[in-house]
């Protein structure tokens, strides 16, 4: 069992249960039967919320914390909780929409924090995801999770190539976040980059153009 808090109200706690439903079972062999508890509030949580709250659930259980970049200003707050309560972080950036768009496509270029690009290209990238986030629906159930199906590898695979994009060499690990002029702030704390099975060299939190480190987490669960 493991406790994973999100941010959002709908989008991830549902995907995560598609994660439950499609790989939890394991296979006997490389991949180890799982179980994920989402952990989630209406409204939604802030970055600092959501790892407390992944905290409070998890007790001795392994515990993540899922977030995005988006308009946060507490992310370096809750990255320096995360790393003194040893909570995993699954960061999205700009948000977890990105993660849901790289199963479709490959995308680049800095969003500054905005998902706005992303979700149009969502829409426009799947038929079940034409009218995602509008009237407030941004569900992962019915066929937008049937849609996801069987892309998880091309999903990492392009964000892999995102990582890999990062200019100057600063994809593993960057420390510090930019303020919302795009300027260097405080270099932030050191916190395990990735799971504990050993793939933190794969798996940087932060860095300044769009990527997602959603995929550590299947890596964790040895589903990618």
């Amino acid at each position: 069992m493991l406790y994973v808090a999100c941010e959002g109200e709908s989008t991830e706690p549902d995907y995560l249960q598609y994660l439950n439903e499609q790989f939890g079972d394991g296979d006997g062999r490389e991949r180890q039967p799982f179980r994920i508890q989402p952990v989630y509030r209406k409204n939604g949580m802030t970055p600092s919320q959501v790892v407390e709250a992944a905290r409070a659930a998890a007790a001795e259980d392994e515990a993540w914390a899922v977030f995005d970049r988006d308009r946060w200003d507490d992310i370096a707050q809750a990255i320096k909780v995360a790393a003194e309560s040893q909570i995993e972080l699954a960061f999205s950036h700009p948000s977890f929409d990105l993660w849901l768009l790289l199963h479709f496509q490959a995308f680049s270029g800095a969003q500054s924090g905005s998902s706005k690009n992303v979700v149009d290209k969502l829409r426009q990238a799947a038929g079940p995801f034409r009218d995602y986030d509008k009237r407030g629906d941004k569900s992962i159930k019915g066929p937008r999770r049937d849609a996801l199906k069987g892309l998880e590898h091309k999903a990492v695979a392009r964000a892999r190539s995102l990582i890999a994009s990062c200019p100057q060499g600063e994809c593993a690990p960057a420390r510090t976040e930019p303020d919302r002029a795009g300027r260097d702030a405080q270099p932030l704390p050191s916190n395990q980059w990735a799971a504990r099975s050993g793939h933190a060299q794969d798996c940087p939190i932060l860095r300044r153009d769009p990527s997602t480190d959603v995929w550590c987490l299947l890596v964790a669960l040895g589903i990618v």
